[in-house]
């Protein structure tokens, strides 16, 4: 590749969720909604397209709107927002982008000529009769819409989310259907897909009900259905043999706190919701998903991990700050803050709310408005035994490390080889109201290795950057 790629993967100021990954010659493409820095709400702004070629996953690439909420004929004032979409290729050749206005019921559907868009609104999806499917006052709403055609050139639409909790009555399922070649009409279905949490008990879903975030690949001739779990900070994967077929529990792809990889039950990051997909680039795998950042939900950013896939099964990836370097990341140069893969207080977690991840927390966040192209992302508020760990290094020459922090921090920043692991380095840091370096010997052996930065002292540093020499 031409340069180290981290996550999250896209520049500092970008924030997208939900990305679903769709290879199309030899490029891959994020489709996802697009949430503002101190937004209050999801996906506040208008959707955008990045892309990357197949073999450099460095080398990002902004394609601009593709499509804006003002578009949508129940939208000309922009009150609604535009929720996770998903796109495919269709039979004739032209892209079809299918999308939700938050809380309205109907999916719609937008056509554009070239992957990039610009896309142009098309029309819902609708029954039969010409009765636009989600209309019914009494009907299921359709949400988080997931779009694959087969290898026979049949068309599938799955959609759906359910209560977090039990409750009834509800108008949220799990939902499947086969649409007419026209990509708008409902040719069979919808039917039930999934478990929903009302309805798990005593299935295979009991652990990992679904809650939204459809999409579905072919694999080796099965079908493969991911989703997010009620608990959200997890994408899951269940299989079936055809595409409106029964789906069983495979298992967790990824989780966004990194819970359930080697039999880890402790979050390891401030968690919440998580959406996307799998995507087969240049021969290996890799899973997408987002974090929460600013203490809230409404401020996601993409990452991706590499991925096994054994042929049948996929094993859940442990989420790192090289998620598609291809290997793990030089001990040379300069990196910021923020590809922190782990983010805990003393005493840990929580979900990222801002009545519960507090002034006893650190957290990413930025300075300046949505969209300013500087990199001014970093963590903030490290009080006494915050931590911020990063996997993984190649060590091979480094023996200083220097770190660049401000704030009324007084007291060490104590560098360990790997969580709880020995201490690498303990870096002074004094009160600053400008960011400041300051530097100490590092002594960790060859190989690759994970760096946790841990703050022990009185006030809060604001952690901007840290550098190998």
């Amino acid at each position: 590749m031409k340069k180290q790629v981290f996550n999250p993967y896209l520049p500092s100021y970008e924030y997208i969720p939900d990305g679903e990954p769709r290879v199309f010659d030899g490029r891959l493409y994020i489709y996802g909604s697009h949430d503002r820095f101190n937004g209050k709400v999801y996906c506040a702004n208008d959707y955008v397209c990045w892309s990357a070629p197949e073999d450099d996953l460095s080398d990002w690439r902004y394609e601009g709107v593709i499509f804006r909420k003002t578009q949508d004929p129940r939208n000309p004032d922009g009150a609604h927002a535009l929720w996770a979409p998903d796109v495919c290729r269709g039979n004739d050749g032209k892209y079809y982008l299918y999308y939700c206005l938050d809380f309205l019921k109907e999916i719609g559907v937008a056509v554009a000529d070239k992957p990039t868009g610009p896309f142009t609104f098309l029309d819902f999806v609708r029954r039969k009769n010409g009765e636009i499917l989600g209309s019914r006052p009494d009907e299921i709403r359709q949400f988080d819409p997931g779009i694959f055609i087969d290898d026979d050139r049949r068309i599938y639409l799955f959609s759906g989310n359910s209560p977090r909790y039990k409750q009834t009555p509800t108008d949220k399922d799990s939902l499947k259907m086969e649409l007419e070649q026209d990509m708008i009409t409902v040719k069979d279905g919808p039917y039930h897909n999934l478990p929903i949490i009302n309805d798990a008990d005593g299935t295979e879903y009991e652990a990992h009900p679904f809650f939204e975030a459809s999409s579905i690949r072919k694999i080796n001739g099965k079908y493969y259905f991911i989703y997010s779990s009620c608990w959200m900070h997890e994408l899951c994967w269940a299989v079936a043999d055809s595409p409106l077929g029964d789906y069983h529990f495979g298992g967790v792809l990824v989780s966004n706190a990194d819970i359930g990889v080697n039999g880890n039950t402790e979050a390891m990051n401030y968690r919440g919701n998580t959406h996307g997909s799998v995507a087969l680039v240049n021969g290996k795998w890799y899973v997408f998903y987002h974090r929460q950042t600013n203490r809230h939900f409404f401020s996601r950013q993409a990452c991706a991990e590499e991925i096994v896939f054994d042929g049948k099964a996929f094993h859940q990836a442990e989420i790192t700050s090289c998620g598609l370097n291809g290997g793990p990341l030089k001990d040379e140069g300069c990196y910021e803050a923020r590809i922190a893969c782990h983010l805990f207080s003393r005493n840990g977690t929580t979900e990222s709310l801002p009545d519960q991840q507090n002034e006893n927390h650190p957290a990413f966040t930025q300075e300046g408005e949505d969209r300013e192209d500087n990199p001014n992302q970093y963590i903030s508020n490290m009080v006494d035994g915050a931590t911020a760990g990063y996997r993984y290094f190649d060590f091979r020459s480094a023996k200083k490390i220097t770190v660049e922090t401000r704030g009324t921090c007084e007291g060490e920043m104590v560098v360990r080889d790997g969580r709880g692991g020995p201490v690498a380095a303990r870096v002074k840091v004094a009160p600053s109201e400008t960011w400041t370096l300051h530097s100490a010997p590092l002594t960790i052996g060859g190989g690759k290795r994970a760096l946790y930065f841990t703050f022990e002292g009185a006030g809060a540093a604001d952690f901007l950057s840290f550098r190998f020499d």
